[in-house]
């Protein structure tokens, strides 16, 4: 038994990744902090994070904190109680729980950040994730392959949206995205009337779309009563369903006022039936079956006492260290390949997209 001594406060799918070991029953105990359940995405990873673990012979404790930070606290520091001996945390805010991963430390529990970077904390032992920085960028050209910037010259209306600013993949994505939009930003193919860029401006707290719907909104009257909208930049599908209701709203998805090109990403049910219906043009799938491969490698490696297998050692500095990291590559889709990739994965059924 642990001490318990708590404190005060790819295309598709990587093939170079190796098979989660065969190790016999009871292997350990593992809990797993996932940020919300509104998002269909985050049911998927922890579903498949579940399902692989237990194929492993570990228990699990699956824990979801409907996006409350003291709650999510709450959820760690009852796992690290119960004698969890790895933690697998999704953070809502990733900058909030140094005092937690004290408290996993010093019990000697290992702790794997997923997918969201955990900021502060030495005691963050590896990172799973996707190339953030790569899912801008896809977002970025998916905008101007959309337009078709190879045969129109513009100049296009773009207005750019963020993610959340507590989470750290948010500015990833940002820059990902801008490294490709502002060299055509500076010479005029791209023109943001409203003038808003930057994550201090354009981030959107929690992911909401609810709060991207009402910016989108304020936008259109304000800025585009003359002018029609071209693109918009959103990271995220759960916004990209927020900004097309605020355009629908004002008559755009009709011959006379087409829909303009829209970004997403995660693959969620409701964002590939709007594909497939014209009404967004892209989103970024992430396989979270494969992130959870990797995750339970990392997990049973650690406990093994082995070497988790990791490709990169230089890009998340979360303040205190650079946290070894497996980068998976995210994968662009759009009406050409949605049943190739979402479909012929097995991730979706066809009937789940076309009714």
């Amino acid at each position: 038994m642990k001490a318990i001594l708590l404190g005060a406060g790819a295309l598709v799918v990587s093939t170079a990744l190796t098979a989660v070991p065969a190790v016999s029953q009871d292997a350990g105990f593992v809990g797993i902090s996932m940020p919300t359940q509104s998002s269909a995405r985050w049911i998927s990873d922890g579903q498949s994070m579940v399902e692989q673990f237990e194929a492993a012979g570990y228990r699990t404790d699956l824990q979801y904190a409907e996006d409350d930070i003291p709650n999510q606290l709450a959820q760690i520091e009852n796992m690290i109680v119960r004698g969890v001996d790895a933690l697998v945390i999704a953070s809502i805010d990733g900058t909030t729980l140094t005092s937690a991963l004290e408290d996993a430390a010093a019990n000697g529990i290992k702790v794997i950040a997923y997918d969201r970077l955990i900021r502060g904390s030495e005691h963050v032992d590896y990172y799973a994730t996707f190339d953030n920085f790569q899912v801008g960028v896809q977002q970025g050209q998916s905008l101007i392959d959309g337009l078709d910037l190879a045969n129109n010259e513009g100049p296009f209306n773009l207005e750019v949206f963020g993610g959340s600013p507590d989470d750290n993949n948010a500015y990833f994505f940002y820059d990902g995205a801008m490294s490709v939009l502002q060299p055509l930003i500076d010479d005029g193919t791209f023109v943001i009337r409203s003038g808003q860029t930057g994550m201090d401006t354009v981030g959107t707290l929690r992911w909401d779309g609810s709060v991207a719907q009402a910016r989108m909104d304020n936008l259109l009257s304000a800025h585009y009563t003359e002018d029609r909208v071209d693109a918009v930049l959103s990271p995220y599908d759960g916004l990209s369903i927020g900004i097309i209701s605020s355009l629908r709203g004002v008559g755009y998805g009709s011959d006379d006022m087409p829909m303009p090109i829209v970004s997403g990403q995660d693959a969620e049910v409701p964002s590939v039936k709007a594909i497939v219906a014209g009404d967004q043009y892209s989103t970024i799938f992430k396989d979270t079956r494969e992130l959870a491969r990797v995750t339970v490698g990392m997990v049973a490696a650690l406990l093994g006492g082995g070497e988790p297998e990791i490709n990169d050692t230089e890009t998340y500095d979360n303040g205190v260290k650079v946290v070894p990291s497996y980068l998976l590559y995210p994968v662009l889709v759009t009406a050409d390949n949605w049943e190739q990739v979402l479909v012929g994965s097995g991730y979706y059924t066809a009937d789940q997209i076309v009714d």
